[in-house]
């Protein structure tokens, strides 16, 4: 749920009450100095008195002392509560994307994103802390400084009113001609990050077709277009700072030149004249400030409209109000009449229908494209099932709630991905409060990635880099089977997890499977080897089951199956014997 600016803001009244507070005495006792000068030039050096003096330079200095103290007060205070703000809008913002469904994934990049939790949430941080703090000061300065040059000669005051009316105007202009140019810079920033971390994620493949150049010119066209509207901007910088710059170096010279004539004529004393020209000093700062707060208070609106577009985004997948508890889940899983199709796009899955006994063992085949990730994608409710439904032990998925749901599969995936972290919290990944060393060595050994983990100089300890980085992708995978072994959960999804294992490797695992009586397994394979055990083989074609039956039946039918079998290990010697496909991917007929 999206929390406005001014939620957050009035979390931390208090602290900003505390801060806002220590701003106007800072400021109190700044103004307070040019009326002691005032007195000292008209009371001391031409009137006279000097027994006054030694109060007038003590009042001085409790000024410059109380600046001090007050100064670091609301500094410290503006900071603190802006980096807190900061801290947990980036943390409401992270979760908020980590509820959002994959469909949501499907169509935004990572770079776009990072640009979002990072980027954007650091300008409206910047603008709530130190930015916040300088309109504050710069709205109480004037309005107090203007308050004491009044009380002096109201005449003579009207001159910084008109100078700061105009210099308002022309930083509203800026305002207005800046807003949109910060909305193209930070869209501009979140593709040069999507570009970057692709290229960074995908260095090798850039370096295996020898795309470096390509790839550099094109982070160089983005990297352009990113100078060129910071250029753009700073061309509106540059265009209206020149008016402030000679408004306020107008002023002073303007005022010392009416007010001494003031003087001459007697209307204004010399003090008058010395506390109205400090007076006039201290109003240039604001003026001078109000182009640059512009910019950057521009470039905070920029960033929250960005993140706000986030959290027009909702999930798809939502949970029931009150969702049903299992006491126990068994693993028997039933799809009915199961079709699916994303937005757009053309039907995906259509009218699936098998079912799968707890214990059971269900092998899922099909060309590339055919439909098998889907399957287990609306079996964990990454997606819904557009029509049909999904039941887990009798009840309907969508009145599971999701946390059960997902916690009862294990899942090893097509496309491993692991932490930057060490082997061990890699494989204690799926629950790190409840797997202890020993079941991590004995995953480790049932998923055949014992034997080379051991050989690491650090062993489980060993720190893999991004993504698995400087191992092989059979060692990839057994790793992921390993997290997936140490979950201990009663359904086991395999997706295409074998694919880079030898075949004794394969067959090893097999065996693990075979002694895991109580999990229910899906099996989505290539090939014939990882399958031909499980009680029921679906095979898909474009969406919809093929063909169905065991190992043995989908021979005999001569179908997708066995053309598969024939490509992949040989006409069988006598294909209405039973087929046996032995260590190393060898067929014997029996």
């Amino acid at each position: 749920m999206r929390k406005k600016l001014s939620t957050y803001i009035w979390e931390y009244k208090w602290h900003y009450l505390f801060a806002i507070a220590s701003l106007i005495i800072s400021v109190s006792l700044d103004m307070l100095a040019p009326m002691l000068t005032m007195h000292i030039i008209d009371d001391v050096i031409l009137g006279g008195n000097l027994a006054i003096l030694p109060y007038l330079l003590g009042g001085i200095l409790i000024v410059g002392i109380g600046r001090c103290v007050f100064q670091y007060t609301k500094e410290y205070t503006f900071d603190k509560v802006g980096s807190s703000i900061g801290a947990d809008m980036r943390k409401n913002l992270f979760d908020h994307i980590q509820s959002l469904s994959s469909s949501f994934f499907d169509k935004t990049n990572t770079g776009e994103l990072m640009a979002r939790v990072k980027d954007d949430t650091d300008r409206i941080w910047n603008t709530l802390s130190y930015i916040s703090m300088l309109i504050i000061e710069v709205i109480f300065h004037t309005c107090i400084v203007l308050f004491c040059m009044y009380r002096l000669h109201a005449p003579l005051a009207i001159i910084p009113t008109i100078a700061m009316l105009l210099s308002a105007l022309i930083a509203v202009s800026m305002e207005r001609h800046l807003g949109s140019v910060y909305e193209d810079i930070s869209e501009e920033n979140a593709v040069l990050n999507t570009v970057a971390e692709e290229n960074l994620a995908g260095v090798r493949t850039v370096k295996a077709f020898a795309r470096e150049k390509f790839e550099i010119n094109k982070f160089l066209s983005h990297n352009q277009r990113y100078y060129e509207l910071n250029m753009k901007q700073s061309k509106v910088f540059v265009r209206y700072y020149p008016y402030l710059q000679i408004i306020t170096k107008l002023l002073p010279m303007t005022v010392l030149l009416l007010g001494g004539r003031l003087v001459i004529q007697g209307a204004i004393t010399l003090g008058v004249l010395g506390a109205f020209l400090e007076y006039s000093n201290n109003i240039v700062w604001p003026m001078e400030m109000l182009g640059w707060l512009s910019n950057d208070f521009s470039a905070g609106i920029a960033s929250n409209k960005k993140i706000v577009k986030i959290y027009e985004q909702k999930p798809v997948i939502t949970e029931v109000e009150s969702p049903v508890t299992l006491d126990h889940v068994e693993g028997r899983i039933e799809f009915s009449h199961v079709s699916f199709h994303k937005e757009d796009m053309h039907e995906i899955l259509h009218d699936i229908t098998f079912e799968a006994a707890p214990g059971s063992t269900i092998g899922i085949m099909g060309a590339t494209g055919a439909g098998k990730t889907s399957v287990i994608q609306l079996l964990q409710r990454l997606y819904d099932a557009t029509d049909g439904y999904i039941r887990l032990d009798g009840i309907d998925i969508r009145k599971l709630s999701l946390k059960q749901l997902r916690s009862s599969i294990s899942i090893v995936m097509q496309d491993v991905f692991l932490f930057s972290d060490t082997i061990n919290e890699n494989v204690k990944l799926g629950k790190k409060e409840f797997i202890d060393e020993a079941i991590v060595r004995k995953a480790s050994r049932d998923a055949q990635a014992s034997s080379f983990i051991e050989k690491m100089p650090d062993e489980y300890e060993t720190i893999i880099g991004e993504r698995g980085v400087g191992l092989s992708g059979g060692q990839k995978q057994r790793i992921s089977i390993a997290r997936a072994l140490a979950k201990h959960t009663p359904i086991l999804i395999m997706d295409d997890s074998t694919s880079a294992l030898d075949m004794e490797t394969e067959h090893e695992i097999q065996k693990t499977l075979k002694a895991l009586p109580d999990t229910t397994k899906l099996i989505i394979a290539h090939r014939i080897s990882a399958v031909r055990h499980a009680d029921e083989i679906i095979v898909l074609e474009n969406g919809s089951i093929a063909e169905r039956g065991t190992h043995d039946e989908l021979l005999a039918q001569k179908g997708l199956y066995y053309t598969t079998y024939v490509s992949q290990y040989g006409e069988p010697a006598d294909p209405g014997k039973s087929a046996v496909i032995g260590e190393g991917g060898a067929y014997y007929g029996n």
